[in-house]
């Protein structure tokens, strides 16, 4: 059985971590749900819709309380009704376990 990601903390990488593997990718990839877009093997992306600034700004709050929480922060972009969400971990220059934790933890949101 596979573990529940949004269940997960994400953790600093240590020193001589390496960016996951396509293989890796998949499996965790299977587990988001399916707006979250691969981009070059290299990070995760997810556009979210909203009714109006407002809502967006919310869930955009939201998403940051998580994050700082986990200590693992994506990029941000908020227009009116629009919110997108880029992942990656900076220092491995790719994805690792922790971009899908956070990824899993937003979509419980």
């Amino acid at each position: 059985m596979k573990e529940n990601l949004a269940e997960m903390e994400c953790v600093p990488c240590k020193e001589g971590a390496l960016a996951l593997k396509q293989p890796e990718i998949q499996g965790y990839c299977e587990r988001l749900h399916q707006e979250w877009k691969v981009i070059n093997r290299h990070h995760l992306e997810r556009e979210l819709t909203f009714p109006d600034f407002r809502t967006a700004l919310d869930f955009t709050n939201r998403v940051g309380e998580v994050a700082e929480a986990q200590g693992h922060h994506p990029d941000i972009y908020l227009s009116w009704g629009k919110l997108r969400l880029t992942l990656w971990t900076h220092k491995v220059d790719g994805l690792t376990r922790s971009d899908f934790v956070l990824a899993a933890k937003v979509d419980r949101l």
